[in-house]
């Protein structure tokens, strides 16, 4: 269909970026009106006074976070089945770009901690919240399960981390170090599956 001058031309498609930022910024005012509604709006601190300085949260959630890369890469290594997830995932993401890392990683880390571990955690508590968080992240098909089962883990690491800290400071750092560290490394990485790498049906 031509258009002429006069009409006016078609929207153009939503980038993932904006479609990201859109579902995470509604996370985040999901977790607001649930603070509201507990009549506690301060979503970023669990107690009046610090138990830890203002950037000692970061540092520990950065150092966390890099411990979880590590171990990542080593099982992707090792374990045909954490490889065959990793190849899974290049797959279903397809080509990114830095920023569109950024962005996812900056909005999940973001959004999913002022949700699960800001609103959440203190109404559910540590397990339930966790469990929640894992059901976001159930994955289409059986292949996805252990990145469901690991989401599930990570969750009540993540909410150890607020409670241990007094605040999301290290969570959110954690959880962006995790998430974009590994989105660089399942783009970059060719889906070429290794002998033996898919695990049997």
């Amino acid at each position: 269909m031509s258009y002429s001058p006069s009409q006016p031309s078609p929207a153009p498609p939503l980038s993932r970026a904006s479609l990201v930022i859109g579902l995470y910024s509604a996370m985040a005012l999901v977790a607001l009106v649930i603070a509201a509604g507990r009549g506690d709006p301060d979503l970023y601190r669990f107690a009046a006074e610090p138990r830890w300085p203002l950037l000692a949260g970061p540092v520990v959630g950065i150092a966390v976070g890099l411990a979880v890369v590590g171990l990542t890469r080593l099982a992707t290594r090792h374990f045909a089945w954490v490889h065959y997830l990793h190849v899974s995932f290049h797959d279903l993401l397809g080509p990114l770009t830095g920023r569109e890392i950024v962005i996812l990683a900056l909005g999940s880390s973001i959004g999913e901690e002022l949700l699960f571990r800001g609103a959440l955690l203190p109404w559910l508590g540590p397990w339930w919240q966790a469990v929640v968080f894992a059901l976001l992240h159930v994955g289409p098909g059986k292949r996805f399960l252990p990145w469901t089962v690991s989401a599930l883990l990570l969750g009540a690491g993540f909410g150890w981390l607020a409670v241990w800290t007094t605040n999301l400071g290290a969570p959110i750092a954690a959880h962006f170090t995790i998430n974009f560290l590994n989105l660089r490394f399942i783009v970059a990485e060719p889906a070429v599956l290794l002998r033996g790498s898919r695990p049997a049906a």
